[in-house]
């Protein structure tokens, strides 16, 4: 088992690094997702009609930073961190656990005279998907509090914009004069957001809907294994190729180098994204705030239930939104924690062979 402990080590250390670095990527792309415009709310005739979004994700990045300062870019970062680790640690653990048994079955069924001793690649997508669904049931908790906290600002945003069509409505109908519309308007304006930490997502998902909804979202999360499961039946089928043509010309290093390895991951996971996107954007509705604006089009009770309205009222794009900024963050997130993966492997690897004996036996 001392190999899927390194592994799961080395997932999680690489997790945290590609996480740190790509994390504002991240949140713009959670609130592009959560974003929820239906056709007909958009065409109302509302005096106030809200902003739109900026569009590009560059753009997106320097409004929050303008209305939010950079913190706004990092928004759940510690539960976030925690869930990487969490997550990556488990997933790399079982993988590992799941793959040495996979090869053991393949290398016994050659001596049986079946198969040429390696894991095909149906074996592969079973070890992936095996442990994902595991990860995937461990740490959803995590996620959903992660995604309330990336969005919450943007969920209190399209609240007070809610709140400002109906008092331009009540003004419409003579309810309100146009002085004190203005004042309620300032009013509003003045409301300072309340701190919004780990402990106040925990007790608001708690409120709505019990100990259930922290895992809202499990059914597309979990038919979403499919994901890491493409991904590296890509990565590991690409890999194993390299590697026998590396020693079927017997020329220079058999060692695949760090920067092979990047490249690797990132087509493993690009290949994996475009597959699987629009569950990652019902995902992140299902746990991200529901009370928008009270409007009963945007929100949704179930996964069947935000597809319909998503198709419904929002059309099939829908189901992209913010798929160019997910590319590029998950992409190279998935490259450079491939990268430094290997490495920390490698490193290590070598430090365990150089410890005395006895500590060996400690380590297996």
């Amino acid at each position: 088992m001392a190999n899927a402990v390194v592994n799961g080590l080395a997932g999680a250390g690489g997790g945290i690094i590609a996480q740190i670095i790509t994390y504002p990527l991240q949140t713009v792309n959670t609130r592009q997702q959560t974003e929820r415009i239906a056709k007909k709310v958009a065409s109302s005739s509302s005096t106030h009609p809200p902003p739109p979004p900026a569009r590009g994700t560059l753009l997106q990045l320097i409004q929050v930073i303008r209305s939010e300062g950079l913190g706004g870019l990092y928004s759940g970062l510690k539960p976030s961190l925690f869930g990487v680790a969490a997550s990556l640690g488990i997933y790399y653990y079982f993988y590992q656990v799941f793959k040495n048994k996979a090869e053991a079955i393949a290398a016994a069924n050659r001596i049986r005279g079946h198969g040429d001793g390696t894991v095909g690649m149906l074996s592969w997508l079973l070890v992936a998907a095996s442990a994902g669904s595991l990860n995937v049931l461990l740490t959803n908790p995590i996620w959903v509090l992660v995604t309330r906290m990336q969005t919450h600002t943007q969920a209190e945003m399209k609240m007070l914009e809610a709140k400002k069509e109906a008092l331009t409505n009540e003004a419409s109908r003579s309810v309100i004069i146009g002085a004190s519309l203005q004042e309620k308007f300032a009013e509003l304006d003045s409301i300072k957001p309340q701190p919004y930490g780990t402990r106040h997502a925990a007790r608001e998902v708690y409120n709505e809907a019990g100990i259930v909804g922290f895992w809202k979202g499990i059914i597309p999360t979990l038919i979403m294994v499919c994901n890491p499961s493409i991904q590296f039946m890509i990565y590991e089928t690409s890999l194993k190729r390299l590697k026998a043509k590396r020693a079927a010309n017997k020329q220079g290093s058999k060692d695949v180098s760090a920067l092979e390895v990047f490249l690797l991951g990132a087509v493993a996971k690009l290949g994996a994204t475009l597959a699987t996107y629009p569950l990652l954007v019902v995902k992140s509705r299902l746990q991200a705030k529901q009370d928008i604006g009270g409007n009963i089009s945007l929100r949704y009770s179930g996964t069947l239930d935000a597809i319909i309205k998503m198709i419904r009222y929002e059309g099939f794009s829908s189901f992209y939104k913010g798929m160019s900024t997910k590319i590029v963050q998950s992409v190279f997130a998935a490259s450079v924690l491939f990268m430094i993966k290997e490495e920390l492997v490698k490193a290590i690897s070598v430090l365990v062979n150089k410890r005395p004996k006895y500590l060996l036996n400690v380590v297996k």
